[in-house]
């Protein structure tokens, strides 16, 4: 059996070393040559795709992707070599299918009819849509809306009311006062709802387009819970609370969040509420294989008998780093071996 494992990066972006790899790429690739396996960074270049696609075809067993979406121009490219890498028997970390699945905004679309988030969770891949839709869930509360494209809050925007209404109604005037709160940096804009939408437009417009529009959560000021998932095994909780005062929501460490990392152990009832979902999740977002890294972010919320509840926010999985804490390389690497000794039984 072949025994070598491909890392896929990608030149520049502000996620590299000064060595021009990812800070947590090599501590993978030398976990795994301790244990027996050869291991390997190959660069993605679209000049090069045929090249590489063969040389990886006909050394490797295996490939990881750490290639951050944001620093690749040609994704979909990109995404159609590893499905054909698929096809011939390479083992995937992950299914570009499943990285789309799980990394999409929309993922919460999908799970919307599950205990883990509302029901009156929307996608709008449309302006005609967004338009007809937005106005009526604004009435009812506090909303969140989500691009699918960005990072580190870019695109996410909390808003609500200027002015409280005097009686319930089914849906909004286009010229209603809102104040738009972005998680990237956490600054406020007043603006009248309708021009709100058309600038929204950006979002939609283009490919993998798309707005995810779910209720304000509150109690987001109590912290965000993020759950590290090594494939199916929770390797800790990073406590992100945002900094406090004004309409503040971010939990990006841009925006002033404090960040705390807990055993997951301290988290048990969401640990074991999570685990217990897994197969659920995988059915709803394709059923491929669960990715090598991935995290999903959870916000404290109030059920009807006044208990906590956890509601998903939000499921990251194309390229999910741990530089702060390399000493889980070898952790990983095991993984690494794992998955393929499955997929080749």
């Amino acid at each position: 059996m072949k025994k070598n494992v491909v890392f896929f990066e990608v030149r520049g972006g502000s996620d590299k070393g000064k060595d021009g790899y990812r800070p947590d790429t090599m501590p993978m690739v030398n976990a795994l040559k301790a244990k027996g396996y050869d291991a390997e960074v190959i660069f993605f270049e679209i000049g090069k795709m045929d090249e590489i696609y063969n040389y990886v075809k006909n050394n490797a067993i295996a490939y990881v992707s750490r290639i951050n979406p944001g620093n690749l121009k040609e994704e979909n490219e990109y995404f159609d070599m590893l499905r054909k890498l698929c096809k011939d028997g390479i083992v995937p970390m992950p299914h570009p299918d499943a990285m789309i699945g799980y990394g999409a905004k929309d993922a919460l679309v999908h799970l919307n009819d599950t205990p883990l988030v509302p029901k009156d969770t929307y996608a709008y891949y449309d302006m005609e849509s967004f338009k007809a839709n937005f106005p009526k869930t604004l009435a009812k509360g506090q909303r969140v809306l989500k691009q699918n494209r960005g990072s580190t809050g870019e695109g996410i925007w909390r808003v609500q009311l200027l002015h409280p209404l005097t009686k319930p109604v089914d849906s909004l005037p286009l010229d209603t006062e809102i104040k738009c709160t972005e998680a990237k940096d956490n600054h406020t804009e007043i603006r009248k709802l309708g021009e709100f939408m058309d600038f929204c437009h950006q979002y939609i417009t283009g490919e993998n387009g798309m707005l995810v529009d779910m209720t304000f959560l509150p109690r987001i000021v109590e912290g965000e819970i993020r759950l590290l998932m090594l494939y199916d095994k929770p390797v800790n909780v990073v406590h992100k609370k945002p900094a406090s005062g004004g309409d503040n929501f971010s939990a990006t460490l841009f925006s002033g969040a404090k960040y705390r990392y807990d055993d997951p152990s301290l988290w048990k009832g969401l640990v074991d509420t999570f685990l217990s979902e897994i197969p659920m999740i995988k059915q709803k977002l394709g059923n491929y294989d669960l990715p090598l890294i991935w995290t999903a972010d959870f916000i404290l919320d109030t059920d009807k008998d006044g208990k906590d509840k956890y509601v998903l926010g939000e499921i990251n999985c194309s390229c999910v780093g741990f530089t702060s804490q390399l000493e889980l390389a070898p952790k990983v690497a095991d993984e690494i071996i794992a998955i393929i000794n499955r997929a080749k039984k």
